[in-house]
């Protein structure tokens, strides 16, 4: 198959990585969508998205509606022509007549084994729940919330020093290679659609700031996902002293004693079942650090309380 003329829809840094790869494959990005700037930073200036500065630095126009229930709207997307349209973390719902527009048309790259983890936050809650596995799938899109039929996929395991930012960027690397494999067999028969099964739909809801807080009465195997998770962003956390901190990496031990009571000098602290040995924190405002490191400037000695 000759080049396909997409459009591509997407909004953060994991969408600009597959749009990239895109750009520089045979396949023709006529357009581009992306979410609106957003205030941000002290000033609250309006900064563009990731996928939108890239598209704008390779001279691609990018739309940037807060809608697309509109019929001109939708009537601007139906004259771009396209063969398909590639969805990837964009934002928004897509109605009926966007999804039907396109000659094959749109297909999404969802970092999940789907029907587990439909929504927004799936490679955070893989972590969080535990599981062993997860993978991304090229799903081709129909009304509702990831529901479409699965038209290729790739596994990967879940290991146990696996964090939010390592699973991203390894479901970058294989979600673009899945998806250059999957668009030449659009429309044959090397591809074949399989429906999700309903039965083990589970659903990531958007990651909120307060679960980011550390909760010191959960077990600790719990919490050590529960930090790999959100690790890097937007960070589970403490406050000691007036202060919040970060925790980057702990590894659960075998002690025990009053949840949030530190059980040594090196940041051992009791968990509802078990301990988390803190290893790697930060500061409000400073570097990431290891323990011993942090200790020596915000001493945290035996038998404080992180409540």
């Amino acid at each position: 198959m000759a080049g396909l003329r997409l459009a591509f829809m997407g909004t953060p840094d994991f969408s600009a990585h597959v749009l990239k790869a895109l750009l520089g494959s045979k396949h023709d990005v006529v357009c581009v969508y992306s979410q609106p700037p957003r205030p941000a930073g002290r000033g609250k200036k309006l900064v563009a998205s990731p996928v939108q500065s890239l598209a704008e630095t390779a001279g691609i126009e990018v739309r940037t509606p807060i809608s697309l229930k509109g019929e001109e709207v939708q009537a601007e997307f139906a004259a771009l022509d396209l063969d398909a349209a590639i969805v990837v973390a964009y934002g928004l719902i897509l109605p009926k007549a966007v999804l039907d527009a396109p000659r094959f048309g749109c297909l999404n790259l969802h970092a999940s084994l789907l029907p587990r983890w439909r929504g927004a936050a799936p490679i955070q809650r893989a972590i969080m729940a535990g599981d062993a596995e997860t993978g991304i799938a090229v799903m081709q899109m129909a009304e509702g919330l990831d529901t479409g039929d699965i038209l290729s996929e790739a596994r990967l395991p879940i290991g146990s020093e696996t964090t939010a930012g390592s699973l991203h960027d390894a479901l970058v690397g294989d979600g673009v290679k899945l998806l250059l494999e999957t668009l030449p067999k659009l429309g044959s028969d090397a591809l074949i659609p399989r429906s999700q099964d309903e039965t083990g739909v589970t659903y990531a809801e958007k990651i909120s700031k307060a679960e980011a807080a550390i909760d010191w009465t959960r077990p600790a195997i719990e919490l050590d996902r529960h930090i790999r998770g959100l690790n890097p962003a937007p960070g589970a956390y403490f406050e000691h002293d007036g202060i919040r901190i970060k925790i980057l990496s702990a590894k659960p031990e075998a002690a025990s004693g009053t949840a949030g009571i530190l059980l040594d000098d090196n940041l051992l602290v009791a968990c509802g079942e078990g301990a988390l040995r803190l290893n790697v924190l930060q500061r409000a405002g400073k570097s990431a650090m290891p323990a011993k490191v942090f200790l020596n400037g915000h001493p945290i000695a035996k038998g404080e309380s992180l409540l």
